[in-house]
Order: structure tokens, then C-alpha cells, then sequence
């Protein structure tokens, strides 16, 4: 069955799609606000705010939250992502409506008791000081700060201690005033859910709530860059990213294509060359992301400090040689990779769920997934290699590297080899 979008008269949206031969349905509440829409001052808040979501409502102390939907063999979760915060519930067919009212008290009637403030405070300082004991975690994070720095896009969704130390309820009350209008909700569902049903109980939850204008993020603009920090571990980590079309832009998919091409599998050209032919890592891979008006090819791997620059140095090369060099066979083989992901994927009722909270947020409608898989089948070899062309004659990366790193080859060198 195809997805079905209704909007209530305050702008509230709700995307709904059954799932035939289902016994259990998702339905969230997705929030376009996430970290971009922070200012600085704010950094982390919107993640806090998630968190704050589950300590309880007027009617629902923190634990009756997770004993209600337990009861019934439910769960609840949450996440704050760039450009979104989710709030969803996954339960069976007949409590499906226990879901959605749970999810719309935690996020229309969160207290914000100065004591459960403190209580989750200490919780998400504990949170990011695992992120920054984890290498292969806190890596991403600086290359983004690389990749866009000074902006919101750049900035940490856990943000930085001194600020999540000095938020308080006047704080969270008034992020929730300038991000959480109906404009900016949508209820997404998927699974073995009644349409009818549910939008009449988006209805009664939603509909009384009043518009209110939102606040836009601002423009992301990637920059190249560089950062590196010295430490005493056993493995030097490397990441590096370019800047690749946002999800808005077609282009996205050749892309993603190549990015799977080059390091999406252990058939892959940066797997073979650099793990398997050379053995200079144990990990190595390359992904795309794309966001409303950005994205990014990552490449990551992990060495040892005497391995990084020739590590560096052949994935470069390898870059270089795939705007001349990729093959028909290997382009088909990362969309057979790209298509089987997404279709087996999106047999979730969660996945499925996020992915229609997704395209109505961009493009207010929800595509088929058949719309989506001829986009990615229609990408030739030519334009796949046309835009690994234009990644190695006109791109720099950003570069973030941890561990023993010293002797690594800078990011101006890297760029230099990648031109040559």
C-alpha cells in the first residue's frame, strides 16, 4: 500500500503506510529541529531536550513512562540527528494508540523538574566523556567540526560540557517555543496501523495546538581543513571527508554509488587495496550522508602510526585512479549493494516510519520506494565516474586524525597528491 499524508489545519502533517501481514506498527513524532537549529550559545540543548522528554509528564512520573509501554511489550526511544529530533514507540497492531499518546505526552507535556534536570545533567556529561574516551566516536566529531567550522552544522550534538552544565528550564521551555509548533511536527507511522484510526487520534492530540513560526537553520558550507591530535594509543585513526551533493539534488546518487564503490564492502577498492592486498588495517570503509543542503563521502581506517602516511597516501591514490578506472561491473555491484540496503532496510516498520518523516520534511510528500530505487537505477556508469572526476580535479578534504599521528602527511600534502 502506498504512504497516505494529511494535514491538520494548525500545519501539523501526518504520513501513515501499512504494511501488510504485519503484527506490530512504529509511530513517532519527529521534530524538525536537531543540532544545525541550535545557535551557539545552545550547543546540545536539543539533545538534552530529548533526553528530558522521558523524566516525566504531569500524568507520568519517568517510570510509569517506561512500565506503561512495557506492559503491553512495547518499547520507547528517541534521537537527535543534524536536522531532526524522534520521539517514536514500537508496539503491537492493538496498541497502537497507547503508542502515539505516550509519544505525544512525553513530547507536548515534558516537566522540566529542576531535580530530574540535575539527575540527566550528570547522565549526559557521563555520555560525552564516553565519546571523547572512544576514538573511533569522537573522530567523526572533530572531522565535522573540520568540515564546517564555526557553524552549526559543525558543532556536536552532545555539545560541550560548559554548556550542558549551565542549561536550565528557562533554557529548554524556550527552545521548545521557537522549534516544537505544529509546523515543525510531523507524525510518521508504518506497520499494521488503521489510517483512519490514527489520524483521528493525531487529531485529538495534535489539533488543538496553536501555529507559531519557526526558526530556519542556517546555510552549511564546507570548508577543508585540518585537525590532529598526539596521543598514546595503540592505533592512529584517520578520517577524511569531501563535500558531495545534498539529498535535494539528484546528483546524491551517483554519489552514493561511488562512495560504496570505493569503500562500501569487502569488495570494495579501498578494502582490497589497503586491508587485504597491503594489510596495512584491520578497518577501512567509505560512506556518503546527505543532508538538506550538504553532504559528505567519508572515508575512514585505522593503523598503526608507522603505517598512516602510506596508508593516507594510497587511498589517494585510489581516489585519483577511480575517476579513469572504476568499472561498469564495479559501479553495478555498489547499486546492487545500494538497493539491496535500502529495500531490506525498509522491511522495518522503524525504518520505514523514518524514512516517511524524512521525505515529507523535505519534500512534502512521501515518493515511493519505487520512485527511489529507479532514481539510483537510472544513474549511468558515466556519471558515476564523471563525479569521481570532479572529486579528485576540484576537491580538498577535511582531515581529523587521533592517536600517533605526528608524522602523518598534512592536509595540504594530501590535497597537493590528489591534484597532481
Amino acid at each position: 500500500m502506498s504512504a497516505a499524508l494529511h494535514r491538520l489545519s494548525n500545519g501539523l502533517r501526518l504520513v501513515v503506510e501499512p504494511m501488510p501481514g504485519l503484527r506490530s506498527a512504529t509511530v513517532g513524532v519527529f521534530v524538525l529541529a536537531g543540532g544545525r537549529h541550535e545557535r551557539s550559545e545552545q550547543n546540545g540543548i536539543a539533545h538534552f531536550l530529548e533526553h528530558m522528554a522521558f523524566k516525566g509528564t504531569p500524568t507520568r512520573s519517568a517510570r510509569a513512562i517506561a512500565e506503561e509501554i512495557e506492559d503491553v511489550g512495547g518499547y520507547v526511544n528517541a534521537y537527535t540527528s543534524k536536522e531532526v529530533t524522534a520521539y517514536y514507540a514500537r508496539v503491537m497492531a492493538a496498541d497502537v494508540d497507547r503508542g502515539l499518546e505516550i509519544v505525544a505526552d512525553i513530547v507536548l507535556n515534558p516537566l522540566f523538574a529542576a531535580a530530574d534536570i540535575e539527575v540527566e545533567r550528570g547522565v549526559i556529561l557521563q555520555e560525552i566523556g564516553q565519546t571523547l574516551d572512544t576514538p573511533d566516536d569522537v573522530i567523526f566529531d572533530w572531522l565535522q567540526e573540520v568540515a564546517y567550522p564555526g557553524q552549526p552544522f559543525g558543532r556536536t550534538i552532545l555539545g560541550p560540557p560548559e554548556r550542558v552544565g549551565a542549561f536550565g528550564r528557562g533554557e529548554f521551555a524556550g527552545f521548545v517555543a521557537e522549534h516544537y509548533g505544529p509546523a515543525q511536527l510531523i507524525v510518521a507511522a508504518a506497520g499494521a496501523v488503521d489510517p483512519d484510526k490514527l489520524l483521528a487520534a493525531v487529531e485529538r492530540r495534535f489539533g488543538g495546538l496553536a501555529p507559531r513560526p519557526g526558526r530556519r537553520a542556517e546555510p552549511a558550507i564546507f570548508c577543508a581543513g585540518e585537525r590532529r591530535s598526539v596521543r598514546k594509543l595503540e592505533q592512529a585513526h584517520v578520517a577524511m571527508a569531501f563535500e558531495c551533493p545534498g539529498v535535494r539534488d539528484d546528483a546524491m546518487y551517483a554519489a552514493h554509488l561511488y562512495a560504496t564503490a570505493m569503500g562500501g564492502g569487502m569488495s570494495s577498492r579501498l578494502f582490497q587495496e589497503l586491508r587485504e592486498r597491503r594489510g596495512l588495517c584491520y578497518t577501512v570503509f567509505a560512506h556518503a550522508s546527505s543532508y538538506e543542503d550538504t553532504g559528505l563521502i567519508t572515508l575512514y581506517a585505522g593503523t598503526g602510526g608507522e603505517k598512516l602516511r602510506e596508508l593516507e597516501e594510497l587511498a589517494i591514490d585510489e581516489l585519483r585512479r577511480s575517476a579513469e578506472g572504476l568499472s561498469a561491473p564495479e559501479i553495478e555491484r555498489a547499486r546492487a549493494q545500494m538497493t539491496a540496503g535500502l529495500v531490506m532496510g525498509l522491511e522495518s516498520p522503524s525504518a520505514r516510519t523514518e524514512r516517511l518523516a524524512r521525505m515529507v520534511a523535505l519534500w512534502d510528500r512521501a515518493p515511493s520506494l519505487d520512485e527511489t530505487l529507479a532514481k539510483i537505477d537510472a544513474v549511468t556508469p558515466e556519471a558515476v565516474r564523471a563525479f569521481a572526476e570532479t572529486l579528485v580535479t576540484r576537491a580538498a578534504p577535511a582531515v581529523a586524525l587521533l592517536g600517533p599521528v605526528r608524522k602523518a602527511p598534512s592536509q595540504a600534502s594530501l590535497a597537493g597528491r590528489m591534484a597532481a
